[in-house]
């Protein structure tokens, strides 16, 4: 059996994966998220590392077998979250500083503003100048907190750390960094050096697929031996490994991954060229990546910022409930907007409100924004690619939600394809550490892929663009806001 360890931005998931590729065990737990102040987001590094520990040991047990049992265990993490701790003694050296921060966005204009740099940037890294990656979490770390001597990582060099006391970063998480040399596969001089960074204090870049060393935190000597970025892992999972094959994974945020095959292609406006996933010894494959950032945390703000709901789920029974959205709309641009617009200025906003206007209304806006910004990041791929996506496949947690995946199929006039296994990041980490451990080869882990259900588009043309068109101008109004 595999282990795939699956650490999110709102709780961490593992699942134990037998030699079928079905599930056979699952814990869950969810972690405090900080808010110091506005726009800025925080985690606690040592209460992920715990949670996720207790978490594995449950699923461990859920599946009736121990850590000794094990093939291989996989991680797969939030992308572009730093942590920053003492390679000593282990300990965090400050809160991680999450994907979702936007402190250094006015770092981010300057060098923006900066002759060659944001050229040079989007050729070595294949990324744009945005607070979202990690380089200038790090650089604000080094700048304004007490961190001297410590080393950096994202979420999968911390857990590889304790895991296995090894400190390490794979291809694809290290390419979101914005010091990663993407066609080098190296740490790039001149970027470090253009934060501030020394390249010795960050992890050694790895294949996705290798063993990277052995545990003894649940039992017995068991390989590290997968890691990848949760979006990598999901477009691993879904069995896109050919050239031309896309996913969307709804979770937190939303992300549309495009399989670019070998050759790293030019990034194009509004969107970025990433690793994908690299096995050992094999050749590393990039991805054209759309990045939504607040799609589930959308609804999770209705329950926990706004407090109309008590649970996720109820938002299908309430947006089916109307006939239409009643010309209500809200851009969840809650820590600014991703593809295809880049404002880290943007800020979240509803319009269309009336004194008709119920939480049914919300419910319903926040579903329909999780689909008009995909259509928004999809459209801008068919762009580059010269074609229309034929079909979608989709995975994370609101493909349960049935409503929202046939407003998906319909806004976006192609079918949506739901997997069988809707945790497809954590899928993805358990099929490369079975990969490096000898499990399963790629012909294996293609026929395991399952689908469960498919979408087809209802929706007229004329409505699907009436309904979009509209969503544009909402977004229009969200933008800039915060330097305004």
């Amino acid at each position: 059996m595999i282990l795939a360890i699956d650490q999110g931005t709102t709780g961490s998931t593992c699942i134990v994966f037998g030699e079928d590729g079905r599930e056979a065990g699952r814990g869950y737990s969810e972690f405090r998220q900080h808010f110091p102040q506005p726009g800025w987001v925080e985690h606690d590094a040592a209460e992920i590392w715990e949670t996720t520990r207790k978490v594995a040991i449950a699923a461990l047990a859920n599946a009736g077998v121990q850590g000794s049992d094990l093939k291989g265990i996989g991680i797969t993490n939030q992308r572009e979250t730093v942590v920053a701790w003492d390679p000593k003694t282990g300990e965090p050296m400050h809160h991680a500083l999450v994907w979702q921060d936007r402190r250094t966005a006015k770092r981010c204009d300057e060098l923006r503003e900066t002759d060659g740099v944001l050229e040079m940037v989007r050729e070595r890294t294949g990324l744009v100048i945005d607070p979202y990656f990690s380089g200038t979490k790090i650089e604000w770390l080094i700048r304004n907190a007490e961190v001297e001597g410590a080393v950096f990582g994202t979420i999968d060099s911390w857990l590889a750390f304790k895991l296995t006391g090894r400190h390490v970063s794979d291809y694809s998480n290290a390419s979101r960094t914005l010091l990663f040399d993407i066609h080098k596969l190296a740490w790039d001089p001149e970027l470090c050096d253009l934060l501030g960074v020394d390249p010795g204090r960050l992890p050694e870049p790895v294949p996705s697929a290798q063993v990277y060393g052995t545990t003894s935190v649940f039992g017995g000597e068991v390989p590290v031996a997968g890691i990848a970025g949760d979006q990598q892992a999901a477009l691993f999972g879904q069995a896109c490994h050919s050239p031309g094959e896309a996913k969307n994974t709804y979770g937190t945020g939303s992300f549309v991954l495009l399989n670019a095959g070998a050759e790293a292609p030019e990034p194009p406006e509004g969107l970025l060229t990433t690793v994908a996933w690299g096995i050992e010894d094999g050749p590393v494959d990039y991805a054209l990546e759309a990045a939504v950032f607040v799609t589930g945390a959308a609804v999770q703000w209705l329950r926990d910022g706004l407090g109309i709901i008590r649970e996720a789920s109820e938002t299908e029974e309430l947006a089916a409930s109307l006939e239409t959205n009643d010309d209500v709309y809200f851009v969840p641009a809650l820590t600014g907007l991703g593809s295809p617009h880049w404002d880290p200025y943007a800020r979240g906003t509803i319009v269309g409100l009336t004194r008709g206007t119920g939480r049914a209304h919300l419910a319903r806006a926040a579903l329909e924004a999780i689909a008009y910004q995909t259509v928004d990041a999809v459209r801008a791929q068919e762009d580059v690619a010269g074609e229309a996506i034929p079909a979608l496949k989709a995975d994370g947690g609101a493909v349960a939600n049935a409503w929202l995946m046939q407003f998906q199929a319909d806004v976006l006039g192609v079918p949506v394809i739901v997997t069988e296994v809707p945790e497809t990041t954590a899928l993805g980490a358990a099929y490369l550490a079975g990969i490096a451990t000898g499990l399963w080869d790629l012909d294996g882990v293609r026929q395991m892929w399952r689908e469960q259900a498919t979408y087809e588009p209802r929706m007229s043309a004329d409505e699907r663009e009436s309904l979009v068109a509209r969503w544009r101008q909402a977004v229009e109004r969200s933008r800039g806001w915060s330097d305004a």
